[in-house]
């Protein structure tokens, strides 16, 4: 992994707990993500780790806790201000417009950018036009970036698994998000597809400076990507640190990575 200088909080979760009804989806969680890191978050399947995503960019709004992000606090988040502060998001299951090509999927993740009203962008008209070309021409790069160009036309859903998972980070990353939430990327992929998703993941974090918060279940992808790692079980925190110290702590090894690890 190439050196990349660390820097300093960016987001801090202090006492954070979620239920819906009388389960307990999150009880008491706490954790910080520093600039430029990529933080993965991992545990079993119902540990909480797609609802702490969810807390981060507003979908759910906890019933005790505080987000602080870049110095401001809030009680409570919602999707559009966290959109609009920088934080972007991709979903396990891809929210994509299988109908519409890959440029035009790409392309929905820069309407929070565009400054024109939409009946100039659907006239294309005047400012609207220009405003369209420059936001086309930050697409391509992004599809340069992530290796789709011969796909730029074709409707997304007829392309494979692995190719939609690209469509899908590459809308995250056409609203130029500082803080960029990956939900289980590889899922579903095969050996070959995982490993090209982990070279984009670090590319976007080593290339454009992109904080990321990640899920994932591989182990090996978390241990080889991750600056540090936090570790939920149950919706509780039993472990928080660099790869090595989570892989050698105990409460960990005996929740999730099994004894033979």
């Amino acid at each position: 992994m190439s050196e990349r200088r660390i820097g300093e909080e960016v987001l801090r979760l202090e006492h954070i707990s979620l239920s819906f009804g009388g389960v307990k989806a999150l009880t008491d969680i706490s954790f910080n993500v520093r600039e430029h890191e990529i933080r993965a978050i991992i545990g079993p399947n119902g540990a909480g780790k797609s609802s702490m995503l969810n807390v981060i960019n507003g979908v759910y709004t906890p019933q005790q806790g505080e987000i602080l992000f870049r110095g401001q606090h809030f009680r409570e988040m919602n999707p559009h201000r966290a959109a609009r502060m920088g934080i972007g998001r991709t979903f396990q299951s891809l929210a994509l417009f299988k109908g519409m090509s890959v440029l035009d999927n790409i392309m929905t993740g820069r309407n929070l950018r565009m400054k024109s009203n939409i009946l100039l962008q659907a006239l294309r008209v005047g400012p609207a036009d220009r405003e369209e070309i420059e936001h086309r021409e930050f697409v391509e790069r992004i599809i340069d970036f992530l290796e789709i160009q011969p796909y730029r036309k074709t409707p997304v859903g007829r392309l494979p698994y692995g190719l939609q998972k690209r469509v899908d980070l590459g809308r995250a990353l056409a609203m130029e998000p500082s803080l960029l939430l990956l939900d289980e990327p590889m899922a579903g992929m095969n050996v070959e597809e995982k490993q090209d998703m982990c070279r984009f993941v670090l590319d976007v974090n080593d290339e454009f400076g992109t904080t990321i918060v990640l899920i994932e279940h591989d182990m090996g992808v978390v241990m080889d990507i991750s600056d540090r790692v936090v570790v939920l079980d149950y919706g509780k925190k039993i472990g928080d640190g660099e790869p090595d110290e989570v892989r050698n702590n105990e409460e960990v090894i005996r929740a999730y990575l099994g004894t033979s690890h």
